[in-house]
């Protein structure tokens, strides 16, 4: 299902535990890692999506996260022409995206990766909030800032903290 633009809508999933580090889980047969993400079908409201997305790829249920807040509006990211199906070329842009943020209520042995029958991830951590900028693949990399960037301030109460590390240090060294 695309949108006019050719835009697949899809939601993004930022889990959070109690120290506020985000899950990162490394795709099936793959050296890349990412957030949980995946697309909205038909009549799911976004919300709805992420719950199954959630469940589908982390094993978590509803009662085991809360939702801390999500983006305002569609963040959107293009997909290079290479990655792009052969049969979608010339119609397929890339995908737009709700992101949530959501805090980890249950425990860390709550996760499970196979929960479906086509897993996302073979592998997961924890990592410090920002450091998903630093190894996401690059076509992915500014709707992870600008999410990140939205969502921060339901996690963190100082300024510095709710501020990439690359804009940090380009204030700090100037």
């Amino acid at each position: 299902m695309l949108d006019r633009e050719g835009y697949r809508p899809n939601v993004g999933i930022i889990l959070a535990n109690s120290r506020n580090e985000v899950f990162w889980g490394k795709r099936i047969r793959e050296h890349s890692w990412q957030f949980p993400q995946g697309g909205i079908k038909k009549g799911e409201t976004p919300e709805e999506a992420m719950y199954r997305e959630l469940h589908e790829e982390v094993g978590l249920l509803p009662d085991h996260v809360r939702i801390l807040g999500r983006t305002r509006d569609w963040l959107r990211y293009e997909v290079p022409k290479q990655w792009v199906r052969r049969e979608w070329r010339g119609t397929y842009r890339g995908q737009k995206q709700i992101w949530f943020l959501l805090r980890l209520v249950g425990r860390d042995s709550d996760v499970s990766l196979r929960a479906s029958e086509h897993p996302e991830f073979d592998a997961w951590r924890w990592h410090d909030y920002w450091i998903p900028l630093e190894s996401v693949i690059e076509f992915k990399r500014n709707v992870y800032e600008l999410a990140l960037t939205e969502l921060a301030r339901y996690l963190f109460a100082h300024a510095a903290e709710r501020t990439p590390r690359r804009a940090q240090a380009d204030r700090t060294e100037s």
